[in-house]
């Protein structure tokens, strides 16, 4: 498995910990998008898109299987998001 292209949008939102959105392709076959760049307490982290769940918790919907895997996509992610446009104002 190969990541083929990563796009980021910084996002700059006053008070937020998210500082950005990821979407990879793998394999130029398969795309996972709404994957959230977050600051968290010991820097930077990626949350994969998730959904709500009945009981009030949330639930990823794509993730990795392992941590090599994790490790490669937060590689990947992390690299663009380095080299990203400067970030825009998000609307709410």
């Amino acid at each position: 498995m190969k990541i083929t292209s990563v796009n980021v949008r910084k996002i700059d939102k006053e008070n937020s910990r998210m500082k950005g959105i990821a979407s990879v392709l793998i394999d130029d076959s398969f795309a996972v998008h709404d994957i959230r760049i977050i600051e968290g307490d010991n820097g930077l982290f990626i949350a994969m898109p998730s959904r709500k769940t009945a009981t009030g918790g949330y639930r990823d919907i794509a993730h990795p299987i392992n941590p090599e895997v994790r490790t490669m996509f937060e590689e990947a992610i992390f690299e663009a998001y380095n080299n990203a446009d400067e970030p825009t104002a998000e609307e709410e």
